[in-house]
């Protein structure tokens, strides 16, 4: 009993963490799955179930708010989701098929990407671009889906450098990947719960955690400097990444 609060209580601590910075910057939750597998050592499955499970109520959380700001595009968005949710269903069918191994290095790669791709933007942002197109925004909706559900990374890591590198404003891309997230997670858990991989005490902790982060990191969102918060976390990933990656390369050996 007393080993279970103190996980659920380390677990509720670093998710408020991750929730927050995927509430500030967009592409904190890719720090979500490593944790969850290699601190506190659940399977790399449950582990992914988890943090989707989570994302449904941080999505919920994180549109909502920045809907009141002002910060999304509802006719673009639902062309984004309506390609998300059926491509986060077959992504949950690829994670219970997949070896653990294959799973663990494509987050390991996708983490430090992740904090390359946000080191390797400009502050001084170019004229800001709008995407219309619907199949454009179908698709990007379906890769964010696929990618997302596989590695239980959630959707900001995957659509914001998409949309930053089309030079749409990042308040915009964020908010974007809010909107997406939970209808996205949604699909996701539905085929984990498919195929027996969610753990209700962990998820539930999981998007307690998510949920007061994300709220904290929505609003500070506006408030402190993008570019610092930006390059702060970014650093983060990529020394995560290189550990997960040397990890790995050691089990190997």
């Amino acid at each position: 009993m007393v080993l279970e609060l103190v996980t659920a209580g380390i677990l509720g601590g670093v998710s408020i963490f991750v929730g927050l910075l995927i509430g500030c910057v967009g592409i904190g939750g890719v720090l979500l799955v490593p944790f969850l597998t290699y601190a506190l050592e659940f399977g790399i499955h449950v582990s992914i179930a988890a943090a989707m499970f989570g994302y449904i109520f941080i999505g919920a959380v994180g549109a909502l708010l920045y809907a009141r700001h002002g910060s999304i595009e509802w006719s673009k968005a639902l062309w984004m989701i309506a390609g998300a949710m059926p491509a986060a269903y077959f992504g949950s069918f690829l994670v219970s098929v997949a070896p653990a191994y294959a799973l663990e290095l494509i987050i390991s790669i996708l983490v430090g990407l992740a904090g390359l791709n946000a080191l390797r933007r400009k502050s001084a942002a170019a004229v800001e671009r709008k995407i219309s197109h619907p199949f454009a925004l179908y698709t990007i909706g379906s890769v964010t889906g696929v990618g997302s559900a596989l590695t239980g990374t959630g959707g900001p890591l995957f659509i914001v450098p998409i949309l930053v590198s089309l030079n749409v404003g990042a308040h915009a891309a964020i908010g974007f990947s809010q909107a997406v997230q939970m209808p996205l997670a949604l699909l996701a858990t539905a085929g984990n719960l498919a195929y027996g991989t969610v753990d209700l005490f962990v998820g539930g902790t999981v998007a307690s955690g998510l949920v007061v982060g994300g709220y904290l990191g929505a609003q500070l969102a506006h408030i402190l400097s993008p570019s610092v918060m930006q390059r702060t976390v970014a650093w983060v990933l990529v020394l995560v990444g290189l550990f997960l990656l040397c990890k790995l390369s050691l089990r190997i050996i």
